[in-house]
């Protein structure tokens, strides 16, 4: 028998016990906890309001699987986002510890940084204009469900896609010539090129990613605030993190992002 979907403040507690206590849970789908992908969304709201009961901050936004190898991986089929709060930053060139963690990997991305809100349908053309500055920045995933894998889209998006940390690069706001889409990038661990891509693996186009944040979050009656950052989502599939690792990502004409995993 289905357990009622409709409660999703209990789904959001499940998950945020999950991660409080670095305890795996049974992915959803497989407990009979059915979700439609606005009810995912809820769940994701509402562990979120938890996270602020907790005395985070909201200050940025995460697209996900926005890479064909990405989506390979997961076996998931569209774009997804999540939230990020300031707990979950971790200063450039610092030192994370992973013993907080269930199961993290890392993976490479570019971010945007905006200076005016943008809302439902917009082009890449106001998207650079919104846009005042773009980073190299690193993302770490932890899922709160066993095995990091076998789970649905609404499984993942009411565990706010798998979102744990990020790493942002120093800030570049000379970027207007840039090509956006042809960005070289490669991640290395201790000094060894480990995955490497074009910014185009995200969405085709970093920006194309944002432009799908904006719809996304329109879906909810939201947008991009000013002041607000998004991950725009990984060029490469994610890579499994253990102590002793130093993590670096060069992408080209952006500032080096880096972290040391203890």
């Amino acid at each position: 028998m289905e357990k009622q979907s409709e409660n999703t403040t209990e789904v959001a507690k499940l998950l945020h016990t999950a991660r409080v206590n670095k305890q795996s849970i049974t992915q959803l789908s497989k407990q009979d906890i059915v979700l439609n992908r606005t009810q995912a969304y809820d769940v994701q709201e509402q562990g979120l309001k938890l996270r602020e009961q907790a005395g985070e901050k909201r200050i940025g936004l995460k697209m996900g699987l926005t890479s064909e190898g990405k989506r390979k991986q997961m076996n998931l089929d569209s774009p997804l986002f999540g939230e990020l709060t300031n707990k979950m930053q971790i200063e450039n060139a610092k030192t994370f510890n992973m013993s907080s963690q269930i199961h993290p990997k890392i993976e490479p991305e570019v971010a945007f940084l905006f200076h005016k809100p943008l809302k439902g349908e917009v082009t890449r053309e106001q998207v650079l204009e919104a846009t005042s500055s773009v980073c190299a920045c690193l993302e770490i995933l932890d899922s709160r469900y066993e095995q990091f894998k076998y789970f649905s889209m609404e499984d993942v998006i009411a565990d706010n896609s798998s979102s744990s940390h990020f790493i942002l690069g120093p800030w570049l706001s000379d970027f207007k010539n840039l090509d956006l889409k042809n960005l070289n990038m490669k991640m290395s661990i201790n000094n060894e090129v480990v995955q490497s891509g074009l910014s185009s693996e995200i969405s085709g186009d970093p920006v194309v990613s944002i432009i799908e944040q904006c719809r996304l979050l329109a879906l909810r009656g939201r947008q991009i605030e000013a002041g607000t950052f998004v991950l725009a989502g990984a060029a490469t599939a994610a890579v499994a993190l253990e102590p002793g690792m130093h993590v670096s990502l060069t992408v080209d004409h952006l500032p080096k992002c880096e972290v040391h995993i203890s």
